[in-house]
């Protein structure tokens, strides 16, 4: 059974310290340590003044506990419950994450606490423009809009609609604060949800969606892509983002998604490897048969170079389910107008957003 910690040290500790006491600095992740020896395993995560510490053996962890304390003047605030905004609440299941009480200050900061709750974050098909009158009060709009991108570490069903909105900083109109409102008032019919990681008795898969959409932005012509990447049934990783170049077809949009969403694969593989987690062999979820073909056949088009060339990535991760209905892939909630596609089963597939414990999803 995992056992987990935060420390308060008195003042900043260095790589120095944890190294002669065998723990090996995560390269993908400064400040982030791990200690492996046979089959016990502490992983140690610094930030500022604040540790936390966790193991797969409560003994050992109380040991470190007590030689950290030993060596610096620390305060043992036991099991983790609190940590930079996140809520972590352990449950039958597993480990439930929230961002509840963050949610609830950012509601309170807008002046909708007591607003009526509406279940869908987007009006369908909507697109925002940069046309309109301006917006009176823009270091308002941005405020919130930046808090807003914080609550996407837990809540994965609202990354689409705040990348949306985060486009429109430097110049926000009233159309674009009437969309920031309305987010708010779905977080706040969601204000419980969060992600709930389980454990695994065996290595899990890492499986990935992903989805772009073709020259979706009205006034650039750009695409936007999303993915998600589960380890087995938790969701690790996410993102929608509008791509950075204008892409001359859907196929290329795809691919160029394709493109971002491996450069985050590698990177949690050699993350994995540091952590000593075992894992088996990626899987990719496309939506047509051109991108997978362009992916696992031999296919010459210089026009799709840069994608190996790029990343010096060879053809060796298999693509899984090409052929999928788009309303039943969760990571279309990304790249798709999110209204219809959250009354749908993906938002909560695979566990990826649920209600806190106890606490009732509301209805759509």
């Amino acid at each position: 059974m995992a056992s987990n910690k935060l420390l308060v040290l008195g003042f900043s500790v260095s790589a120095l310290f944890f190294s002669p006491l065998g723990f090996l600095a995560v390269v993908q992740t400064p400040l982030f340590f791990v200690f492996h020896q046979q089959s016990d395993i502490i992983y140690l995560l610094l930030y500022v003044d604040d540790i936390i510490i966790t193991s797969n053996d409560s003994s050992l962890l109380d040991s470190f506990a007590r030689k950290l304390n030993y060596e610096f003047a620390t305060k043992d605030l036991g099991s983790l419950s609190y940590f930079l905004g996140l809520e972590a609440t352990s449950t039958t299941d597993g480990l439930f994450i929230s961002q509840l009480k963050y949610a609830r200050d950012i509601l309170t900061r807008a002046q909708l606490l007591d607003s009526k709750p509406i279940h869908t974050p987007m009006i369908v098909s909507q697109h925002l423009t940069s046309d309109g009158p301006a917006f009176s009060d823009p270091t308002l709009y941005r405020s919130l809009v930046g808090v807003l991108q914080y609550l996407t570490i837990t809540r994965p069903n609202i990354a689409h609609v705040v990348n949306s909105v985060s486009q429109f900083l430097h110049a926000p109109t009233a159309d674009h604060f009437l969309a920031v409102k309305r987010i708010l008032r779905y977080v706040k019919d969601t204000l419980h949800f969060g992600l709930t990681f389980l454990p695994s008795a065996a290595p899990g898969a890492l499986v990935v969606y992903f989805d772009a959409d073709w020259a979706g932005c009205p006034d650039t012509c750009r695409s936007t892509f999303g993915y998600f990447i589960y380890l087995g049934d938790n969701l690790v990783s996410w993102s929608a983002k509008k791509q950075p170049t204008i892409s001359h077809s859907s196929c290329e949009s795809e691919y160029r998604a394709l493109a971002t969403t491996a450069t985050e694969l590698l990177w949690l593989t050699h993350l994995l490897h540091d952590l000593k987690s075992p894992f088996h062999q990626s899987l990719f979820s496309c939506v047509t048969t051109k991108v997978a073909d362009l992916f696992t056949k031999s296919v010459s088009r210089p026009l799709f170079d840069f994608f190996h060339t790029k990343l010096h990535l060879e053809r060796t991760w298999p693509v899984a389910d090409v052929h999928q209905r788009k309303v039943e892939m969760t990571h279309s909630l990304f790249s798709s107008s999110p209204g219809a596609l959250l009354k749908c089963q993906g938002v909560n597939a695979k566990g990826l957003l649920k209600a806190a414990p106890g606490k009732e999803e509301p209805q759509s």
